[in-house]
């Protein structure tokens, strides 16, 4: 039997370490379930399937721990035109597993859900988190650009250099640490071109879904227009921007805290770096 009380040490040291070493990630999503256009049309929207749940199957599969969260503690909304093979390589097998992945999570459920509201999260303080991911669908452009809170929790992020990530329009939730988030972006639907603002991501290099890849995909807006692009407002921002010579190829740029993903294709390779940097 001493060999067995030996095996119960080593498993019990060995969870012990898995549970020393997990990280606690916060994953915030947009809370709309639309986004506005131009002239007062609606997009129906919410965040790509594939977006949220390839990171997130990594970040479990890797023994982390993941807290939800959108502004107002709201359920988010899985965007319907992301359900769909094409965004996980083809295969509705790969797909239905991450849709399981999604109703096991209970994430989208009413009256299931996990998720928070972000003033609960600094409520549980921003220090119990090691590394914020926000994922994109058209959503984010809706409420995440100009959320104060979460404004405040990425610039806490950023001061102490804890892990930032964000793909496709997610990154476009990084001008919430605007001091006039919202006048920034009235310029720019107004076409006009703002002052450089003072921003705390000015100078780093990132990616956001590309003008070209907008273009390429206007088809979904059903005859609408978005009011503007993320790409020109984080250019306008102060953001050096990087991307793909060819459009919905996987993109990840990463500088200091913040990694940052191009498209849906680029969201496996951000929770890949993401999992890496967490080690």
């Amino acid at each position: 039997m001493k060999w067995l009380r030996g095996l119960a040490a080593a498993l019990a040291l060995t969870f012990a370490t898995a549970d020393a070493n997990a990280a606690k990630v916060l994953v915030v999503l947009s809370g709309s379930d639309h986004l506005d256009l131009k002239d007062g049309k609606l997009f129906p929207t919410g965040f790509y399937l594939n977006e949220l749940m390839q990171p997130v199957k990594l970040l479990l599969e890797a023994g982390h721990e993941i807290t939800f969260a959108t502004p107002g503690g709201q359920v988010p909304t899985v965007d319907r035109t992301s359900v769909d093979p094409a965004y996980f390589g083809g295969s509705a097998d790969q797909m239905k597993v991450y849709q399981g992945l999604l109703d096991e999570l209970a994430i989208t459920s009413p009256e299931k859900s996990p998720v928070i509201g972000l003033a609960r999260v600094a409520q549980i303080g921003y220090a119990t988190f090691d590394a914020v991911y926000i994922p994109g669908g058209h959503a984010p452009m809706q409420d995440l650009l100009h959320d104060r809170q979460l404004g405040q929790l990425l610039a806490y992020f950023h001061e102490n250099g804890k892990i930032t990530a964000l793909v496709c329009h997610g990154p476009i939730a990084l001008l919430s640490t605007l001091a006039e988030a919202k006048a920034f972006t009235d310029q720019l639907e107004a076409s006009q071109q703002p002052d450089r603002p003072a921003w705390i991501y000015s100078g780093y290099r990132m990616t956001v879904i590309s003008n070209l890849e907008e273009e390429l995909a206007r088809g979904l807006l059903d005859g609408g227009a978005m009011k503007f692009y993320p790409q020109t407002a984080l250019e306008a921002a102060g953001g050096k921007y990087e991307s793909n010579a060819a459009p919905w190829q996987a993109n990840v740029v990463v500088d200091r805290e913040l990694i940052t993903g191009q498209n849906p294709a680029s969201a496996l390779q951000v929770g890949e770096m993401l999992v890496e940097r967490l080690k």
